[in-house]
């Protein structure tokens, strides 16, 4: 098995709030594809510099356990390249590692 954590921002790089339905959407499609999707209710705050200019951001965090494939690997790939468009960001911070679930 593998963990996918997504740092998925609440707001946009230009400060608006990122609306509801399409933070739901994500967690919509985490769960249908695999089954389940978790996430952190509390506000993760972080400070980025990109090209000279910093960046504050509002992020909740969100992970799914999934088997440990190619194809799933690739899928996530994609949603996140999907999810910078959609949410208007410069990149999102998704991390894997390996899990023993027992």
């Amino acid at each position: 098995m593998r963990r996918y954590e997504i740092l998925l921002p609440l707001r946009f790089n230009d400060g608006q709030p990122v609306p509801d339905d399409l933070v739901g959407g994500v967690l919509i499609e985490i769960r249908q594809r695999f089954g389940a999707v978790s996430f952190e209710t509390q506000t993760i705050r972080g400070v980025w510099q990109h090209e000279g200019q910093a960046f504050r951001d509002d992020l909740m965090r969100l992970f799914a356990d999934v088997p440990d494939s190619a194809a799933n690997r690739e899928w996530f790939l994609e949603l996140k390249e999907r999810l910078k468009r959609e949410f208007h960001q410069i990149d999102i911070w998704i991390i894997t590692h390996p899990i023993e679930v027992l």
